[in-house]
């Protein structure tokens, strides 16, 4: 199973979802950057994604995007074979 990054807040709901999907699909393993306890890391974040709101999640290499990215992705079912990679 490919690697899962992703940023993250305290308190986002967005980012609690997304975790969810993932585990869902099988992913035991998320390394959480939260940006709200590191400053350095949102201003990296946002200079590599070119996001500002989290979460922002990459599986692999893979930039997927936000929660919303990650939801549209599994439905048009590319989710399970990018993790699987």
């Amino acid at each position: 199973m490919q690697p899962v990054k992703m940023y993250t807040t305290a308190v986002c709901p967005y980012c609690i979802r997304a975790k969810q999907i993932l585990k869902s699909k099988g992913v035991e393993a998320i390394e959480e950057i939260r940006i709200d306890q590191d400053p350095g890391q949102r201003a990296h974040m946002m200079e590599v994604t070119g996001r500002r709101t989290v979460p922002q999640i990459f599986i692999g290499d893979t930039h997927v995007g936000g929660c919303d990215d990650l939801m549209a992705l599994d439905q048009r079912g590319g989710l399970v074979p990018l993790l699987g990679n």
